[in-house]
């Protein structure tokens, strides 16, 4: 059960970090362009390869760290209520 609730927690967890994520990298992203809103379709030919390139670095770069510290300081907490990590988290040590 304690596995099932972990993977719940860490996706739940993880999908809603990641949208706050964007959000919040988006409106700095409007903020510092004067307006301009984020590209919508980074992919499209209409969108600027410098503009498309910066969208998809920090947007990953920003998601990929919030997730990854939101499941840190998850398994952390779950060490500590549990006195273990998690399945298939282990120290690298």
């Amino acid at each position: 059960m304690a596995g099932l609730m972990w993977k719940a927690v860490a996706t739940g967890g993880s999908v809603a970090t990641g949208l706050l994520a964007n959000k919040v990298l988006s409106a700095v992203w409007r903020k510092s362009r004067h307006g301009d809103d984020p590209p919508l379709n980074p992919e499209s030919d209409e969108t600027s390869w410098a503009e498309a390139v910066a969208w998809a670095v920090l947007s990953g770069a920003v998601v990929g760290i919030a997730r990854l510290a939101f499941r840190r300081n998850a398994a952390g907490y779950y060490r500590r209520s549990t006195g273990h990590l998690p399945a298939g988290l282990e120290d690298a040590e």
